[in-house]
């Protein structure tokens, strides 16, 4: 379903809630978008471009960005 999404053309956005059962999620995501407690990151594997060794990075799917958990403090 994921890789269907991405092949699309389509990419989460702010306008998915959290605990939406649509919502497209990538490997290296934490948790859906909107979640409490979590944020958008650039992703680590691909720096961000969503490009790794030539093709869509398997960790972000192609976006470069990836949702991660925050955290409150010490």
């Amino acid at each position: 379903m994921r890789d269907e999404a991405i092949e699309r053309g389509e990419e989460r956005g702010a306008s998915e809630a959290a605990g939406n059962p649509d919502a497209v999620l990538n490997p290296g995501d934490e948790a859906p978008p909107g979640a409490p407690s979590t944020g958008e990151n650039l992703c680590r594997d691909c720096g961000g471009t969503g490009q790794r060794d030539g093709a869509a990075c398997p960790t972000c799917g192609g976006t470069g960005r990836v949702i991660e958990a925050i955290s409150a403090g010490p």
